[in-house]
């Protein structure tokens, strides 16, 4: 039953939100994108994520000191509108739709390829659609049982990647797998040397890296749904951020380490390789489970969060009414079916995806994350603008080295969209992003939206944008 009006409920507790972030970052990007972004840049994909991650860190914090001062739905969406105007708000709430809707397609496909494993004969589209059928239905639970769920699938990815690190490790240093004879970390420089492919290799690996971060930003989208906002968005944003960041540099430095970097991604999951040099027949099993969870996990985050931000979009007129409707257990159903309704296409993707399609599909959700990141950036600098002199004494969480991080953020950002341009194969983000958005802009004026009333959050009025 839906009901009119009703609010989301604040069911998450801080270590659902922590979980639920670390599951919708960690999925595709490292169990099948680092092999690709290895092949570009070798061993130098190590400061590929450090210096990602270092700018993700400052978005990150952005985000924190606005959404723990106004913790809402919508997030970085609301805040668009509030700071930057309605049409930044439009644009941003359906960009970010749109980029997790065209991720989970990825994520849907994946788990038909997964399940290819233990069931051959079955068509992957069919467990594609299972999977979509399945993570919709979680999505109608409460959100505090939502919550519950995607924290244990969450952990069972976070889990399989600390064995991993520590089996690695000791392999490392003690030669477990080998003989008692130690492995040390020479392949990291043995063959070609740290850069073998250069500077270049490592910056055309920088879309896969940030795709790989994609995802780390739901936390501001579970705002209007945590308890005790302030202490729980604060914590989450720095842990959840360092966690990956370990995972990331911490998983891909023991297997480049283990296995030269010219091997990986061609000899089989380097995660089932590692697992099988210390003699665990069932290695590749146990990882083909692990890495459907990571894709199931990535897509439930998905569809949370592409049906908050069409519930957002809905409750600022810029979407259909009824998509801001809630039923009885506080979840926005309708937005939720709609967003799975879309994701049929990732279905209908099992049956003509070429070799391509997976570059491509990353290519284009990158592309709509550094919008969104750009937008989180471009957001809290006019929010510290607007506060007064006292006001920004108190801040409670702010972004350090302002407004210099913002600058330096903004400016590598637009250079990964550069080098996207350059590179063949993710040039089509450049293109299908931008007719996108050419798209909404039609919309936006065709429909009349730059006439509509919008919500205010610094005192609830009313205003509209002026053509």
């Amino acid at each position: 039953m839906q009901n009119k009006g009703k609010t989301l409920h604040r069911g998450l507790e801080e270590r659902h939100i922590s979980l639920m972030s670390l599951g919708a970052a960690i999925g595709v990007g490292l169990f099948l994108g680092s092999a690709s972004a290895i092949k570009l840049a070798g061993p130098g994909i190590l400061a590929a994520y450090a210096c990602s991650g270092l700018i993700m860190f400052f978005i990150m914090r952005a985000l924190g000191e606005m959404a723990i001062q106004k913790p809402v739905a919508g997030s970085f969406s609301r805040y668009a509108r509030d700071y930057l105007g309605p049409l930044a708000g439009f644009l941003t709430g359906w960009n970010y739709w749109f980029l997790w809707v065209v991720t989970c397609m990825a994520e849907i496909t994946a788990v038909g390829i997964y399940m290819g494993y233990w069931f051959p004969d079955v068509p992957s589209w069919i467990w594609a659609l299972c999977a979509l059928v399945i993570m919709t239905a979680v999505n109608f639970l409460a959100v505090k049982a939502y919550g519950e769920l995607e924290f244990w699938f969450a952990l069972i990815k976070v889990l399989a990647i600390l064995s991993m690190i520590a089996i690695g490790l000791v392999m490392i240093v003690f030669g477990l797998g080998n003989g008692g004879v130690a492995l040390g970390i020479s392949n990291l420089w043995s063959h070609g040397g740290f850069f073998p492919n250069g500077i270049k290799g490592v910056l055309l690996s920088l879309q896969m890296v940030m795709f790989a971060y994609l995802g780390i930003e739901l936390i501001g989208v579970t705002a209007g749904e945590v308890k005790n906002p302030e202490k729980s968005l604060a914590r989450a944003i720095d842990t959840v951020f360092w966690r990956i960041l370990i995972f990331y540099v911490g998983a891909l430095f023991v297997i480049m380490s283990i296995y030269p970097w010219q091997e990986i991604g061609s000899g089989g999951s380097p995660f089932v390789l590692t697992f099988e040099k210390i003699g665990i027949p069932a290695a590749a099993g146990i990882i083909n489970f692990v890495v459907l969870t990571a894709a199931l996990s990535s897509c439930n985050s998905g569809i949370f969060s592409t049906g908050r931000m069409l519930f957002n979009l809905a409750e600022q007129n810029e979407a259909p009414k009824t998509y801001g409707t809630v039923t009885k257990g506080g979840v926005p159903g309708k937005a939720v079916l709609v967003s799975a309704g879309a994701l049929c296409i990732g279905v209908l993707l099992n049956y003509v995806v070429p070799a391509k399609v997976f570059t491509w599909v990353t290519s284009i959700a990158t592309f709509g994350a550094i919008w969104t990141w750009a937008i989180i950036l471009l957001s809290q600098m006019k929010y510290r603008k607007s506060l007064q002199p006292e006001e920004r004494k108190k801040l409670k969480y702010k972004m350090p080295l302002y407004p210099f991080s913002s600058y330096i953020s903004l400016a590598f950002l637009a250079f990964v969209v550069v080098l996207m341009a350059f590179n063949a194969e993710t040039r089509v983000a450049v293109i299908i992003g931008p007719a996108w958005f050419c798209i909404l802009l039609a919309a936006y004026y065709g429909k009349g939206f730059h006439k509509r009333k919008h919500i205010n959050l610094e005192n609830g009025q009313t205003f509209a944008e002026k053509a």
